[in-house]
């Protein structure tokens, strides 16, 4: 994991600050966060950080109280956000940031910074846990048969997109993907997670030779344009593929298959959780391959559609 630059961070000389910087490198070193994780604890402390000392001039985590940060959560509350036109912050948002606070507090406790930790009486903001778009099988098929055969990049967009179904991996961690981390003799691919923590998941054989055409027929020619030979998925100049890169090849394919719903990467993953639970898989297995540290994470994926019910009841129920 790269270390958390200097120029990032910008702590400046008060103890909050100080501690601040000491806990992000704990999250870093210690609890094995990632880059993006950290980065997003560090926003939410810096506001948070900030407005104790403009408002009330507190850069000692022993001077704060629980008085403070329901202001401060208040704030959070009625701020204008330019982007959407509303106000406040989405209770997602609010979420994270209490979620940094508290682990901030609970850290200064720890490591006897501090005497008191006031988040203990914080009431948590409620979450709008929305269920996840998800795409049928034909849907993914027909995604996947969008693209064209012409195309010079026609076998790398077919495998990435088969791949992504297949695993359920999070774009991070397929643009990271390496040849090392494919088993080709037992059909498996070993991931590198959130937290630094590895996980084995099966490729599935409809997405094994699709995998395999493209790196037998398409990456040389790819790979041949610069130093990246270890990368799995290259880009048109041979270097690995980015998150916008994965973005853009399957946002230019559903528009391809004429489809007209909300479609991320984190869609196929969302896909292939739903897929697999609605065909009657273990939700602890399910969890494993998703890489989910808790499995109440998974389980938004046991959501099933009133159709399917329908026809469950009436497949199995004696009175139907």
């Amino acid at each position: 994991m790269e270390k958390i630059k200097q120029k990032k961070i910008n702590i400046n000389n008060n103890k909050l600050d100080n501690y601040a910087k000491k806990y992000l490198l704990y999250l870093q070193f210690e609890k094995r966060l990632s880059k993006n994780t950290i980065e997003a604890y560090w926003s939410d402390l810096k506001t948070y950080i900030n407005y104790l000392n403009d408002i009330f001039q507190i850069n000692n985590p022993k001077k704060i109280r629980i008085k403070h940060i329901r202001e401060f959560a208040n704030l959070l509350n009625t701020v204008p956000i330019i982007k959407s036109g509303n106000v406040g912050v989405s209770s997602n948002t609010l979420h994270r940031s209490f979620s940094s606070i508290r682990g901030f507090h609970k850290y200064l406790l720890n490591k006897k910074l501090s005497d008191n930790d006031p988040t203990i009486y914080l009431e948590s903001p409620s979450t709008d846990r929305k269920l996840p778009v998800i795409l049928s099988v034909e849907e993914i098929d027909d995604i996947i048969k969008s693209v064209n055969p012409e195309s010079k990049t026609c076998l790398r967009d077919k495998a990435l997109i088969s791949l992504m179904y297949a695993t359920g991996l999070r774009v991070g961690e397929v643009v990271d993907l390496k040849l090392t981390n494919i088993n080709w003799e037992e059909n498996f691919v070993r991931v590198i997670g959130k937290g630094n923590k590895e996980r084995i998941v099966p490729i599935g054989m409809r997405s094994y030779q699709l995998l395999k055409k493209y790196v037998d027929l398409d990456r040389p020619r790819l790979a041949r344009k610069s130093n990246s030979e270890s990368y799995l998925f290259l880009n048109n100049r041979g270097r690995p593929t980015t998150r916008m890169t994965v973005w853009n090849i399957l946002s230019k394919h559903i528009k391809a298959a004429g489809i007209n719903k909300r479609v991320s990467p984190h869609t196929l993953r969302h896909s292939f959780a739903t897929h697999l639970l609605e065909g009657g898989a273990d939700l602890r297995a399910v969890q494993e391959m998703l890489g989910h540290a808790d499995i109440t994470t998974t389980q938004i994926y046991t959501h099933l559609d009133s159709s399917y019910l329908k026809e469950v009841h009436k497949q199995f129920h004696p009175r139907s």
